[in-house]
């Protein structure tokens, strides 16, 4: 299944584009879910139609899903509070009721990224176009999945259930009962569903939309976006130049605006594959507005993202990770090696990633930022390569 992930500046009508590319390809042939983390009904304002917290279809090939928070919160608390039964009756802990649980922060963001999963894994669509929130927000959502996995390995590392046949000897020993089971059961349970989605994300078939309106604000946003995408191996696909003015406008006093959104356009054109979508004069409703946008059709790709290794060892010495980082600045950048890690700090945004098994055996010899991708060299190391590889 294609994954169309669509975002942008606040305001930019991100929400409005991904309705209509939904409904375009919905037309064309797609069983298509538009799946959109606006809490308030814009997805339903703009196709004229009530849309709720589970998912409905709306026209011929199209369904909508609003993923409840304050649902998923409650049948989460409520299956833990199930599950550490015991340990809560010993501390005689009141049990709270489901109709005073309130979600906490990043309940959210959790609920919806169950949600794009479970769409994901649903053999009901064919595309599944996601209405993320406004950047930056929707830059901390995606890397959420990986993020919350390594915490989870580093608290509660797997192979420590190994141990499994003491607790009953040690809750014994120590008069209360040990909880390690179910917590071991839920942070796998977490992992495996964290897992899913970040499958999703990192899929061949999953790409970025970016939407802005034209203009210099729209701009500097835009680069930000792009670093933080390419850092997490996110391929940006298109750019939505949202909202744009006609070029033979009559009113003069719209002249200034139309030229700052040429030039613009035109910058962009530079780096992106761009497409301008027309200024309706309003606010668009229903289908028929929605078509009259004309948004670029979702198509296959074959261009998944990648960091290439390249062997320079005959030549010289060395194996070169190629990252990706378009718009990264070499003064904003910066790396540090920490065991089979390597942290990558990149403007505002860092990533921990694991190195592939060959640079395991390797030293950091060197790295440099040459048009839009740093190479950073390894040296084989000569305690751990082996003999006939050198």
């Amino acid at each position: 299944m294609r994954t169309i992930l669509i975002t942008g500046p606040g305001g930019s009508g991100r929400t409005t584009v991904a309705a209509a590319t939904a409904l375009r390809a919905a037309r064309a042939g797609s069983r298509t879910l538009l799946l959109s983390a606006e809490r308030a009904d814009t997805p339903g304002a703009a196709l004229g139609a009530s849309t709720g917290a589970r998912p409905a279809e709306i026209a011929p090939g199209l369904s909508v899903w609003r993923p409840d928070a304050a649902a998923g919160f409650r049948q989460d608390l409520a299956d833990f509070q199930s599950r550490a039964a015991s340990v809560l009756d010993l501390l005689g802990a009141a049990r709270l009721d489901a109709e005073e649980v309130t979600p906490l922060p990043g309940a959210e963001e959790l609920t919806f990224l169950r949600a794009l999963r479970d769409a994901a894994l649903s053999e009901r669509y064919d595309l599944l176009v996601v209405d993320l929130p406004p950047l930056p927000q929707a830059l901390a959502l995606l890397a959420l999945p990986e993020e919350l996995r390594r915490y989870l390995r580093r608290l509660l590392p797997p192979e420590r259930q190994a141990a499994r046949a003491l607790r009953p000897v040690l809750g014994r020993l120590a008069g209360v009962p040990m909880p390690a089971d179910w917590l071991y059961e839920t942070a796998g349970r977490w992992d495996t569903e964290l897992a899913a989605v970040e499958a999703v994300l990192t899929d061949r078939d999953t790409a970025v939309r970016l939407v802005a309106e034209p203009g210099p604000a729209a701009a500097r946003a835009l680069r930000t976006a792009r670093l933080g995408l390419a850092l997490r191996g996110l391929r940006t696909e298109a750019l939505v130049a949202n909202r744009a003015l006609p070029d033979t406008s009559p009113d003069t006093w719209l002249a200034g605006l139309v030229a700052e959104q040429r030039k613009a356009i035109t910058e962009w054109e530079a780096e992106y594959d761009v497409h301008p979508v027309p200024h309706l004069g309003r606010d668009p409703h229903g289908p028929d507005d929605l078509a009259a946008l004309a948004v670029p059709a979702v198509t296959e790709t074959d261009r998944p993202v990648e960091w290439p290794v390249a062997d320079r060892i005959a030549e010289d010495g060395v194996l070169v990770w190629h990252i990706p980082l378009p718009g990264a600045i070499r003064e904003e950048l910066d790396l540090i090696r920490r065991g089979d890690e390597l942290v990558i700090t990149a403007g505002p945004f860092r990533r921990i990633v694991v190195l592939p098994s060959a640079l395991r055996r390797c030293t950091v010899s060197g790295a440099g930022l040459r048009e839009g991708e740093l190479r950073v060299r390894f040296a084989p190391d000569p305690g751990l390569w082996p003999a006939a590889a050198r």
